[in-house]
Parts: C-alpha cells; structure tokens; sequence
C-alpha cells in the first residue's frame, strides 16, 4: 500500500468501499421480499458511494431498513471522501496523522498544499454535522404528519444526508423522487440549499464562514466559483422556466406560485443531485439538452458533487474570453491564471467530452432508446446527478456495467484516474523551441 500513489489509493479506497457495499446490499435481510442479483446490488452500491442516484430498483420499497441504512451510510462516505471519513476515524481513536494520510487528503480534497488538511477535515465534519442535523430536523417535521414522528424523522435523516452528498436517493417509492411536493415550500427551498450547500465545496463555505463579512477578502478560488454558481443558477432557472411554461407535461397545468418554485428545483438539481419535483420524461427535448450541459457541468471541486466543475469551466472562460480581448493573460478580479491550470482544465473538459461521446455511442449500438435520452443517462452518471427518463432498469447487463463504470470515472475524477493509472509526466530540465500551426 505504502508504494501505491495517493490516486491509486483513492481508487482503490473507492472500489473496495463499493465492493463491501455490494456484499452488504446482497445479504437477504438487506431486501423486503425476493433478494438482488450481485449485479443490481453494485449497481446500487456504486451508485451511492458515487452519490448519483441512478437506480436500477426502487429504494423505498426494495429494501429494508438495515438495506437503507447501509446505502445512507454508503452515501455519507462517498460524498465526504474516502479519505475523509478514514481521516476522522484515525482522530477518533487517536491515530496519528502520517503525512503519507496528509498527502492522500490533500489529493481527495484537491488542495494545493499539505499545510491545514487535517484542520479542514474537522471543519468539514462539523459542518455537515451541523447542516445535515438541521436540514433532518426540518424536513422531519415536515414529513411526520404524514408519516408518524418516527418514520418522518427517519425520512428527513436520510433525505437530508442523501441531498446534503449530491446523491439523489429518496425513499417515496415508485421511483416517483419529491414530485408529490413541487409545490411545497419546506422541502424545496430545505434540499435546494443542502444540493448548494453540499455543491460549492469545503474550501469555499470555508472561505464564505471566515470573511461572511468581508466579501472582498474572499479567495480568487471561492470568487470564481461563486461567480459561477450565480450564474448557472440564474441561467438555469430562466431556460427551463420558459422552455416548460406550456408543456402540459410539467408546468402548464400548475399555479404560479408552483411554476416557479418547480423552475427554480429543476434548475438547482442538476448540480448533481438528483432529486426531481417534476417528471423528467415529461421534459421538452430541447430542455433535456440544456440539462445535459448543466449535469456535465456538475458541482464545484472538493465538493460531494461531479461533472467537470464549475472552476474548471471558469478557467477556460476566462482564457477564451482574455483571447477575444486581445490580453496575453488569462486575468479575472485583477488576477492572472497561471497557464497549467488552464491546460489541466482542457485537459478535464477533453477526457470528460471523450468519455461521454464514447459510452453514449456504444449503449446506442446496444440500448434500444433513442440517442437523447441515452445520452442524457450517460451525462446524469458522469456528473454523478441521478436524473433520469426512467430507463436505467432497462439497461442490458454491458449498459448497466458502462453506466456503472461512468459513475465511478465522474466521483473518483478523471484527472486522479488518468494519474492512478497513466504514467506521469516527466519534469525536463530542456526546451524544446516553439513550433507554428494554424489554428481556428
């Protein structure tokens, strides 16, 4: 162990947490009734550890409390890291904090530096401690006059954690998410802000805690994101609202009030988290493509979500925005991006384009479903979203494997798997001259 690098370790740590979860998942007590097959538990499993939500049974009626549990917990360690959740458990039991540990930290957390990883470990424990215990309580509430104080409470345990992680996962049966509440202002407005909490990242609700006051002192990093954020948001919310104003499927036939409020979910979950308060085959084909653009976009880095992120996208904006002015640097708040971060983002956005073209081509030899809607299954798995048509279920065993293998590709990272198993660059004490071609 100690000769593998730390991305080989943090894929490692990922699939022998999915592989015990399979094992979990599998065990007849884990189901109500009939038991899984071995592939329909890893799908589940990965899922989870992945924090999408794709799902090939129905998670409130397939399985038993001890099966929910176990996906619960799955979720908690998949959206706060590997690393993260070993991390706290050495501190529990007063394990020393090597800095081989620091090392895999700092790559699970993408930090720039060692220095002050395990402080933010801490920070990153309480503060989901604090919002997820929250979030549960209100959504408990909120659900127990339905349900019973008991099972309410349950229900906003788990869905407070599975929206705080990103992941998706509800327990309202019949693959029906929290459509019965789009006009419910508790439980919107309570998992839109744990998706955005949960999606912004540990490093910028860090930043926000520190200098709430002081806006201006923010990181270049938190700004960036934030700027982003805003806008994707902001951008989302408007596409959608009038893309589905007349469908008769989604927003046409309800109240204002709930249009708006249906709008504003369906923008804010494809920031990876999953969860829907509208039918998604019921969406117009031109609003399921502009969903797959948000879904690859995804949540922003050391977060509980995935897709490219937010920052990645910034960077590349801001250099294709410095070319179209005609500056040399890539400059944004008075501040010049070094020229590596914009190659690793390329970098990013390539790999993650050619995985995406990729599977979605092969499942449209395999899959019987038009190309949209393979393609928007393909993204949701990427971006580890859990938005779906409804065709997971139906995949063949190769497109439930692809779609497995994709989750796993979107929560480890594509860069940390290039790495695990790439050879690294070399450094060069040479170089070369610059050579000319034509671009554009």
């Amino acid at each position: 162990m100690h000769a593998l690098s730390p991305a080989r370790v943090l894929v490692l740590g990922f699939l022998v947490t999915i592989l015990i979860g399979a094992v979990l998942l599998v065990l007849p007590g884990a189901t109500v009734g009939s038991g899984l097959t071995f592939l329909q538990a890893l799908f589940t499993s990965t899922s989870a550890v992945c924090v999408t939500g794709l799902v090939v049974v129905d998670t409130g009626t397939t399985f038993s409390a001890f099966g929910q549990l176990v996906i619960m917990l799955l979720i908690q360690i998949g959206g706060l890291g590997f690393m993260t959740m070993a991390t706290l458990i050495f501190m529990v039991f007063g394990r020393k904090i090597t800095f081989r540990n620091r090392l895999l930290i700092q790559e699970s957390l993408n930090q720039f530096t060692v220095q002050g990883v395990v402080r933010l470990v801490k920070r990153i424990f309480l503060y989901t401690l604090v919002v997820e215990a929250v979030a549960a309580l209100l959504l408990g509430l909120r659900f127990a006059p339905e349900l019973g104080i008991g099972r309410g409470m349950y229900y906003g345990i788990f869905h407070a954690v599975s929206a705080f992680c990103n992941a998706g996962f509800d327990l309202m049966g019949d693959f029906t998410s929290l459509t019965a509440y789009k006009g419910d202002l508790v439980v919107n407005l309570t998992v839109m802000a744990l998706i955005i909490g949960g999606g912004l990242g540990f490093t910028v609700i860090g930043d926000l805690v520190k200098n709430w006051r002081r806006p201006n002192s923010l990181a270049f990093h938190s700004k960036l994101v934030l700027l982003i954020t805003g806008f994707l948001l902001l951008t989302g919310f408007a596409v959608i609202f009038a893309l589905e104003f007349s469908n008769p499927l989604t927003l046409a036939q309800i109240p204002w009030g709930e249009k708006i409020l249906a709008s504003a979910f369906a923008a804010v979950t494809p920031r990876t988290a999953g969860f829907n308060t509208l039918p998604v085959d019921g969406f117009r084909q031109p609003t399921l493509f502009f969903i797959i653009i948000l879904m690859f976009i995804g949540a922003s880095p050391a977060s509980t979500g995935g897709g490219i992120k937010t920052a990645t996208l910034g960077a590349v904006l801001v250099a294709v925005f410095s070319i179209v002015r005609g500056d040399g640097d890539a400059v944004l708040f008075k501040r010049r991006l070094p020229q590596f971060i914009i190659h690793k983002a390329l970098a990013i956005i390539i790999i993650s384009l050619s995985l995406v073209v990729t599977v979605t081509l092969i499942l449209s030899i395999t899959e019987p479903f038009d190309f949209l809607t393979l393609m928007f299954e393909v993204v949701s798995a990427f971006g580890t979203v859990g938005l779906s048509t409804g065709i997971t279920p139906q995949l063949s065993v190769l497109g439930k494997v692809l779609i497995m293998m994709t989750m796993f590709v979107g929560r480890v990272g594509a860069i940390t798997l290039t790495l695990a198993f790439g050879q690294r660059l070399k450094t060069y004490n040479v170089r070369y001259p610059e050579g000319q071609i034509m671009v554009g």
